[in-house]
């Protein structure tokens, strides 16, 4: 690979793909909707080429993937526009991903596994999803595949890192360190698993860069198994938050969502803290090796480094 472009390249993921792709001597074309954080963006490297534009506009994508290799899409949309825009989104990068003669790589949540998939879940665990958003995630792929389109699509647990702003840990991280009022969102005694975003992007880099690896989906672990009340003490010595830490209840969300149309989306996705789903990462680690994983302490003391 010796160009790259990356759509989204703003967010928590899509940044952190940025990264990775210019510190192994990439070219990145960096596209984004928001030019002051491209700006910001852009100034990790003198290298970015910085492509302000609507990932929703044909032309606007088509001119930022000129002679690139891979096209990484990682658009983070909001909950409330998925079922409008997600297949109209993938409509147009799977076009420009033909007409150019690219790969995709894709990534992805774990919203097309049932919630109730055998722990650690594996790639060749069905995917029945029982939820709108999953059956939406589980048509994106299908599409995916019918297309002529080379690909893979990694599959993340819940993201934390630098510029994940709409990760669940952001939100408790960011008022402990406003000194206000904080909560935890789900059971603060299940086991979850997160994955840090800058050690995300190595793997799928990673696996961006083998031909044998597309066609495929990839499961890629979290940071490890971790509880709830274990992440609220990490997150309380980093930032020296001293107040107790309330639970944000599936109750408080729906009652929240009856104004606030992401809450009312978001309620169906809440079973997944407190049934959580735990990533395999056997396949990936068997095509790679043993992947290292920064500590939570040490992701949440970036993260909070870097609001």
């Amino acid at each position: 690979m010796k160009k790259a472009l990356v759509i989204g390249a703003t967010g928590g993921m899509g940044s952190a793909l940025v990264k990775e792709l210019v510190d192994r001597g990439i070219t990145v074309v960096a596209f984004a909707r928001d030019n002051k954080k491209l700006n910001t963006l852009g100034a990790y490297h003198d290298s970015i080429i910085l492509q302000q534009g609507d990932a929703f506009r044909y032309a606007d994508v088509k001119k930022a993937a000129s002679n690139v290799d891979v096209i990484f899409h990682a658009v983070n949309l909001p909950y409330a526009s998925w079922e409008q825009d997600q297949e109209r989104l993938m409509d147009t990068i799977l076009k420009v991903g033909k007409e150019s003669s690219c790969k995709l790589a894709m990534v992805d949540n774990i919203y097309a596994y049932h919630r109730n998939s055998i722990n650690p879940v594996t790639e060749g665990a069905d995917k029945e999803p029982h939820t709108k958003k999953g059956k939406i995630r589980l048509r994106l792929e299908e599409k995916i595949k019918q297309s002529t389109v080379p690909y893979l699509i990694c599959h993340f647990p819940d993201f934390f890192g630098p510029n994940a702003n709409s990760s669940l840990l952001h939100y408790t991280l960011s008022t402990m360190k406003k000194n206000t009022t904080a909560r935890f969102v789900g059971n603060q005694d299940v086991n979850r698993e997160f994955i840090y975003t800058i050690d995300g992007a190595r793997d799928m880099v990673a696996l961006s860069l083998l031909e044998d690896t597309y066609y495929q989906n990839w499961n890629i672990r979290g940071n490890g198994v971790v509880r709830g009340e274990e992440l609220v003490e990490i997150m309380k010595e980093v930032t020296g938050y001293t107040n107790r830490v309330g639970t944000v209840h599936k109750s408080m969300v729906r009652l929240i969502g009856v104004v606030d149309k992401q809450m009312r989306e978001y309620v169906e996705m809440f079973y997944l803290n407190e049934q959580p789903l735990i990533l395999s990462g056997a396949k990936v680690e068997e095509r790679l090796g043993k992947r290292e994983r920064v500590s939570y302490q040490e992701g949440i003391e970036e993260m909070a480094r870097c609001m």
